[in-house]
């Protein structure tokens, strides 16, 4: 089944204060944000018509702009009015919402004093971020050749759209040698995250290791998942973990609003089992996000 352009949709998007026709929601090429990356953007998920954790999202959001100097001319309540309106008025149940923020075509340069602030808010029905056949059976990861830049070097916490260039060539690269996603070390060389989603491995003894977010985003659902695991009894240590550690792992997991809880087989040379322990956390967190009754 083919998929419709994006630009090519119909119904409304919020867009500066109002809900605009889909197809009019368009910004100049000159604009700030589109050449020197002066944009900011959530990705949000919408489970039986309502958003998961939409405050927190919101609030990283203005986090991530405050980070990049720019001042959102909306406060964080008329946000989350506005994701909720016009999640409403396009009758999403299930699926996807994107705010973005970003610098206008007042100047084209390197400064940006004087660029309007623009606000979008898009929504649409979407399913699986990764395969549901492979998600049962694990996705496989290459090690991506670019890595994760230091921390002074760049607004590492944020959700910055320049951030996600070297994941968008990480991606490519694993896609053409038969990958589903890449796993991306830190500037040490010290594991960190897949393109755009946490990583956790289990241990033969049943604890749980995921990498320190100290040059990367402590994303939403790699907090969420924690919870769980903690709730579960398992133990859950948070470390500096070399790619040649992966051999004394037997199982593997991404987490992320788009991959909730994605089971993982194969990075680069090493294999993972699609154990009990990841099946159940991800249970436990579709029973959170569904809001279903414990069994």
């Amino acid at each position: 089944m083919e998929t419709i352009p994006y630009d090519k949709r119909s119904g409304k998007l919020w867009f500066n204060g109002e809900a605009v026709d889909w197809s009019k929601a368009t910004i100049h090429v000159l604009s700030h944000g589109l050449h020197y990356a002066s944009c900011v953007f959530e990705g949000e998920r919408v489970y039986s018509g309502e958003i998961f954790k939409l405050e927190e999202h919101t609030e990283r959001l203005f986090y991530s702009a405050k980070r990049l100097g720019i001042k959102i001319p909306y406060n964080q309540k008329e946000i989350n009015d506005a994701c909720k309106k016009i999640v409403n008025i396009q009758k999403v149940q299930n699926g996807y919402v994107r705010p973005v923020v970003w610098r206008g075509s007042e100047m084209m340069a390197i400064s940006a004093q004087k660029n309007k602030v623009h606000v979008a808010i898009a929504t649409w029905e979407w399913g699986s971020y990764f395969d549901p056949k492979l998600k049962l059976e694990g996705i496989k990861l290459n090690i991506s050749s670019w890595r994760r830049p230091a921390p002074n070097s760049v607004p590492w916490d944020t959700k910055a759209a320049g951030l996600y260039m070297i994941c968008t060539l990480s991606k490519h690269e694993a896609e053409s040698k038969g990958f589903t996603d890449s796993l991306m070390l830190d500037h040490e060389g010290n594991i960190a995250e897949a393109t755009g989603a946490n990583i956790f491995f289990k241990t033969k003894d049943g604890e749980l290791h995921t990498p320190i977010p100290d040059s990367f985003l402590d994303g939403i659902t790699r907090r969420e998942v924690i919870k769980i695991a903690k709730s579960l009894g398992i133990k859950v240590i948070e470390k500096k973990i070399k790619p040649e550690e992966m051999n004394k792992f037997t199982g593997c997991f991404l987490t992320g609003t788009a991959a909730e809880v994605t089971p993982v087989s194969q990075i680069d040379t090493y294999n993972f089992k699609v154990c009990e322990m990841i099946t159940e956390l991800n249970e436990n967190y579709q029973k959170i996000v569904r809001k279903k009754p414990a069994a």
